[in-house]
């Protein structure tokens, strides 16, 4: 489909490091990253990655 940005929602950092490795790997590279703590108290948290296809304007 070759989106020109992709937003990756995740809830383990760990597969999410391994997934934004690959996704960087095939032309997306990492733009920024938000952590939101959706559950107070746990060690449990969201993290929001944007992409963007390399040589793309989108932001």
């Amino acid at each position: 489909m070759g989106p020109r940005a992709v937003a990756y929602v995740a809830c383990d950092p760990a597969a999410l490091a391994r997934d934004v490795a690959h996704l960087a790997d095939v032309g997306y590279p990492l733009r920024g990253i938000r952590v939101l703590d959706a559950f107070p108290m746990t060690h449990h948290v969201e993290c929001v990655a944007s992409l963007t296809k390399s040589g793309s304007d989108a932001m």
